[in-house]
């Protein structure tokens, strides 16, 4: 991987800062059923709004645009627009045979973005994460409440779907694979199994960042599993970073972002939500409400990647960067 180097080295020095919620912006452009088949999908026989991945191909204009907009925020890593880019996901539309594509144009498009700003200034490199999402099927859990041991996707069909998406996210120039917003282990599980094979088919080492999502006060993961459970679980692959994102806002993050910083030996990322939503599903924390919450993790020396999930936008990316340039990132514990 050629941006690896660099990567690391930008590790050792600084914080560095993530994007924020590509949904979030795109409903200020108020696409509808047209804008989303665009020219090519004006006759797809079944609805396609709500599918964002697919503005990858129909509105890339206004992918590379947000990508743009956190670039100059000063984001350091983009985050390909993918969150839904596998066979699995992409079944609600009917658009499996899709997949490998949206994955290699969403990364080309964030690759030709961030080469942009690298090139501006060579000294604050800019990198490319792939995003990885949940998908839409739990592997350790039933969706049939009257038939606990019923599952709804194998993990077998989890490694295939994961590797497609994974090999087209490397192909259109990736630094970075990010499993995200995992609230199932066995299905990140999945996701770390096909990058482990591409890793040594390709004979590449892919920097691997791992999030998860605490889903409520609870401290667990929807499957389960405390903090430190979830890091031990994730930890056989050498990856990046391990972190989580999503769910809660960033006051409500702390104590499990303490539990991974004490007890892993890789970096630690965090992004939170603008909060909790509202009654109307909207988040209300401004740039500098995050941004104060945030100091508590860099007062503490917790992370060393930060950026935003659902409700940020590029004004809280730049509130948090203008924060977290003053202080130095977590140091690299040593277990022996």
């Amino acid at each position: 991987m050629k941006n690896s180097e660099q990567l690391y080295k930008a590790l050792s020095e600084r914080i560095l800062i993530l994007d924020g919620a590509m949904g979030t912006m795109l409903q200020r452009y108020k696409f509808e059923e047209e804008d989303y088949r665009g020219e090519r999908f004006k006759d797809w026989e079944y609805p396609v709004k709500g599918n964002n991945d697919l503005l990858s191909l129909t509105q890339p204009h206004a992918i590379e645009e947000v990508h743009k907009k956190y670039l100059e925020a000063d984001a350091d890593i983009i985050e390909t627009n993918t969150f839904s880019g596998t066979t699995i996901a992409m079944a609600d539309y009917h658009m499996e045979d899709l997949v490998y594509e949206l994955n290699y144009e969403s990364a080309k498009i964030a690759r030709k973005a961030c080469d942009e700003y690298t090139a501006k200034n060579p000294d604050k490199p800019r990198f490319v994460a792939g995003s990885i999402g949940p998908t839409n099927r739990t592997a350790s859990l039933s969706p049939d409440v009257n038939d606990p041991g019923y599952r709804a996707i194998t993990f077998e069909e989890l490694r295939v779907a994961y590797r497609q998406q994974c090999e087209a996210l490397l192909d259109g120039g990736s630094d970075i694979l990010l499993v995200e917003t995992i609230f199932d282990t066995l299905n990140a599980k999945a996701a770390l199994f096909a990058i482990d094979e591409l890793q040594e088919e390709r004979g590449i080492k892919i920097p691997i960042m791992v999030s998860g999502t605490i889903t409520d006060a609870s401290g667990r993961t929807l499957s389960g599993q405390t903090a430190d459970a979830f890091l031990i679980s994730v930890s056989h692959l050498n990856l990046l970073s391990v972190g989580f994102n999503c769910a809660l806002g960033a006051d409500q993050l702390t104590p499990y972002l303490e539990t991974l910083a004490h007890n892993s030996e890789f970096y630690i990322s965090a992004y939170p939500n603008a909060g909790l939503p509202n009654a109307f599903g909207k988040y209300d924390e401004t740039p500098e409400d995050m941004a104060r919450q945030i100091k508590e993790y860099v007062e503490k020396g917790l992370i060393n990647i930060i950026g935003g999930c659902c409700g940020t936008t590029p004004e809280h990316i730049k509130a948090i960067a203008d924060l977290v340039k003053n202080y130095p990132p977590r140091k690299l514990k040593e277990f022996v």
